[in-house]
């Protein structure tokens, strides 16, 4: 199997037991889905009020959420040896391979969670190992080499911090993670694009007006994700509608 395509196709039996719907309590018909992954081990934090609002405005949208809480799931973060690519009897977990086939089905993966001593929480690092990076080699991220699953998704990140985002930029801790986490991840896992949304100075107490402010602006990224993904989808509908009047007139030719 070459590097290029060395990546897991996921299962196509249901979809884990452990995920949660968006805010209309069903699954809609839409076309358009977001998978929502909240990386924070208490229900009632900051994280999940802004996964909860995203997922509230995407609904509203008319497109699907699925809001995923890898704690409340028991994700384990740990690799396994044979889950290495290069490992001698490679093989894909049973649970990873339920991950992968939420991530199939998604059109957007929003990744929600705190910054926690300049990097984000183990949790979410270990679903980068073990899940956005299943089956992929080292030779295949040297290569540039297009991924089967990931590639033209949209990557969204919600990120908090304690400390204020100038007072990380200081200290190389923000370019590190825009260069590791928005950058890097963006460019080796063939994302159509990554956009950023960072809540800096959320300590407790929280000003009601200032927690207001930042659900508000987790809910327009969601709008502005939404619209970029229904903008895409009616490109690609149009290119599939255009496509065999093209060839017909080339046949004409």
């Amino acid at each position: 199997m070459s590097d290029a395509t060395h990546i897991i196709e996921p299962a196509r039996e249901a979809a884990s037991p452990y995920v949660r719907v968006g805010s209309a309590g069903a699954r809609r018909l839409s076309s358009i889905r977001h998978l929502v992954v909240v990386g924070h081990p208490a229900p009632e934090s900051f994280s999940h009020a802004l996964a909860r609002r995203y997922c509230a405005s995407v609904d509203a949208c008319g497109q699907d959420a699925i809001l995923h809480d890898l704690y409340a799931s028991g994700f384990d973060p740990l690799l396994r040896s044979e889950e290495r690519p290069e490992a001698p009897g490679f093989r894909i977990s049973d649970d990873v391979r339920d991950e992968l086939a939420l991530i199939r089905d998604a059109d957007a993966i929003t990744l929600v969670y705190p910054i926690w001593f300049g990097m984000p929480p183990a949790i979410i690092t270990g679903y980068v190992d073990r899940v956005l990076g299943a089956g992929l080699t080292a030779t295949a991220v040297r290569n540039n080499a297009r991924h089967s699953l990931l590639a033209g998704k949209r990557l969204v990140l919600l990120t908090t911090s304690g400390a204020t985002q100038p007072w990380l930029a200081e200290r190389g801790q923000w370019h590190g993670l825009r260069q590791a986490f928005d950058y890097y991840l963006e460019e080796i896992f063939s994302f159509a694009g990554c956009e950023h949304e960072h809540f800096d100075s959320i300590v407790s107490p929280l000003s009601p007006a200032y927690a207001a402010e930042c659900l508000d602006r987790a809910a327009e990224r969601a709008r502005r994700t939404s619209s970029t993904l229904l903008s895409a989808t009616h490109e690609r509908q149009k290119r599939a509608m255009l496509s065999p009047k093209l060839e017909a007139v080339a046949e004409g030719d």
